[in-house]
């Protein structure tokens, strides 16, 4: 979310970032396999969090407004 005190296109790719749910299960499975539970842990709670982001309307970000998601606008345009 800081990279919308930048611009738009840097605050869509930081948030697409951290809101993909590959990157949650790639980190999850990184930390199972070096057996680091916190890193397991984080990865899991970073897929429940982006889960739970399109189970809410919230999809990934377009560069040209923060409503504007792979999902569609969210809220009153």
């Amino acid at each position: 979310m800081l990279g919308y005190l930048i611009n738009t296109r840097i605050g869509a790719v930081m948030y697409n970032l951290f809101h993909h749910r590959a990157v949650g299960l790639a980190m999850a499975a990184a930390g199972l396999i070096l057996q680091q539970e916190i890193v397991t842990a984080i990865g899991t709670l970073l897929f429940a969090h982006s889960s739970f982001d399109r189970i809410m309307g919230y999809g990934l970000k377009y560069p040209d407004d923060f409503k504007h998601t792979s999902l569609g606008w969210v809220g009153n345009k």
